[in-house]
């Protein structure tokens, strides 16, 4: 069990993880703003074709040269089986509607959904899944993968978190050309399970962030990545967007929900050792 246990950590520590080499203009707004292009390199874009074109879903992260975490509620429920209808992903990407170098699009070889993830009752939770890639990704200034923290590390409230993402600009708006960022610091279980905020519908594997009715994810930001600097200077991906308040995207007292990665470190090493 013991190298298995450690397996996420040494395949990101190998890739050089959580350090991009362009590094994120990490102010602290108060809404979502254009991020440096290629600030966040672990950021991919999930798209499914509509329409005979393909259009941005969800978010992701890449996680080693060949996989990608994103949630569970993100994936066309037939792709796992027959991979005919299946996402694009696409990796190296800011603005959406250009050709940028190092952008590449790669389909999925495999998709593994969380075994306990239930598709009609989100706030069950165990809202991840992983991609492996039909082919690795090439690393360099654009494309790098994300680490992963330490399992069951918990932040404390108002930790300092970035989410990012091409979801829509506000509700019932556009979705976003330029990669998005905006600080959303974390509101801890204590807070965000009174009943005045989300109450039992959040769980302990579940993390908050926002909450303050100006900055939060909406749709399209599903499956991206919760970004916190840890306190030796590395970026770890926190969190997986999961689900918002049906009354809006940036709502008081209703923080966006993410997947908190920490709860499900041995789940994700399991899948990347087995498959």
């Amino acid at each position: 069990m013991f190298p298995v246990v450690l397996a996420c950590v040494l395949i990101a520590s190998a890739l050089g993880c959580g350090n991009p080499h362009i590094e994120p203009v990490a102010t602290r707004v108060v809404n979502g703003v254009d991020a440096k292009a290629h600030s966040w390199p672990w950021q991919i874009s999930l798209q499914y074709q509509r329409d005979g074109e393909w259009r941005h879903t969800c978010g992701g992260s890449l996680i080693a040269a060949n996989w990608v975490m994103t949630a569970a509620h993100c994936i066309n429920h037939e792709a796992p089986k027959k991979l005919k209808t299946a996402p694009s992903l696409l990796v190296g990407k800011h603005n959406l509607l250009e050709d940028e170098a190092d952008s590449k699009a790669i389909v999925p070889e495999k998709i593994v959904v969380h075994e306990k993830w239930n598709q009609i009752f989100v706030a069950f939770g165990n809202d991840i899944a992983l991609i492996k890639l039909s082919e690795p990704v090439t690393l360099g200034d654009h494309v790098q993968p994300a680490c992963i923290p330490p399992a069951d590390t918990l932040l404390s409230n108002l930790y300092p978190c970035y989410i990012t993402g091409w979801g829509r600009l506000y509700t019932g708006g556009p979705i976003a050309d330029n990669l998005q960022q905006a600080l959303m610091p974390v509101a801890d279980h204590a807070t965000c399970s009174r009943l005045d905020w989300w109450g039992i519908a959040v769980r302990t594997n579940m993390v908050c962030a926002g909450g303050d009715g100006v900055v939060g994810g909406c749709n399209g930001d599903s499956g991206g990545p919760l970004n916190c600097k840890n306190s030796e200077g590395t970026w770890e991906v926190h969190g997986i967007a999961s689900f918002v308040s049906g009354l809006g995207c940036n709502f008081v007292k209703k923080p966006t929900v993410f997947t908190r990665v920490s709860a499900f470190n041995d789940w994700i090493d399991n899948v990347m050792m087995n498959n």
